[in-house]
């Protein structure tokens, strides 16, 4: 854990954990596998509360994710599948893909967002779609809060519990982390060099079969 980041918040307390969380889920400087564990060690050492700990780290996170649900909501459906036609290549996502991504969304919504908050990147990334797609403000909020919750909660708790070995948690957690970022940026580089090809295939399918 970089020194800056553990004087920050032996100087801002709990604004710098709601601070970073917000940024972590904003655009991730430091993980909050990282954050979060320091947080909960802090309080083992007296400095914090380990309950407010969580509850600035759960504000933070959740600020973070009404950010880029807005974004989601702001953008629609319809904006994007007119972006998608332009520039489909680059978003790897075809106007049909986002309607089929937009009903399946529809169905399975609420578990999405729910476990999506538990799952390191995607928990970030899942606030997009659940715009988007129009899941009501209330429904985004109670169920991203739970995961919220329940994931800083954790990391929180690790840090507490190992108290000096707080560092075992980030020992474990930044590989997972960065496996599911480097196979994220593997499966857009996938798409990337295959979208024409599949964009090809969907014209194909949705042309009347001559006699």
């Amino acid at each position: 854990m970089p020194n800056w980041v553990a004087g920050l918040m032996e100087e801002g307390g709990y604004a710098t954990v709601a601070l970073l969380m917000f940024l972590e889920n904003v655009f991730p400087p430091i993980p909050s596998e990282l954050i979060m564990p320091l947080a909960g060690y802090a309080a083992h050492r007296g400095e914090l509360n380990i309950g407010l700990v969580v509850a600035f780290g759960s504000l933070g996170s959740l600020a973070g994710a009404l950010l880029w649900y807005c974004v989601g909501r702001w953008l629609g459906c319809e904006r994007l599948k007119r972006i998608a036609a332009r520039h489909g290549r680059w978003l790897t996502v075809s106007p049909q893909e986002i309607d089929q991504a937009d009903a399946w969304f529809d169905r399975h919504g609420a578990k999405a967002v729910l476990i999506g908050r538990l799952v390191p990147a995607v928990r970030t990334l899942i606030s997009v779609p659940a715009g988007l797609s129009g899941m009501s403000l209330r429904r985004f909020v109670i169920y991203t809060s739970i995961g919220t919750v329940i994931w800083t909660t954790l990391l929180a708790a690790a840090g507490w519990l190992l108290g000096n070995g707080y560092d075992q948690v980030s020992a474990y957690m930044a590989p997972v982390s960065n496996a599911i970022v480097g196979a994220i940026a593997l499966w857009y580089a996938y798409r990337v060099a295959t979208f024409r090809s599949s964009r090809r295939r969907d014209e194909r399918e949705r042309q009347p079969d001559r006699p």
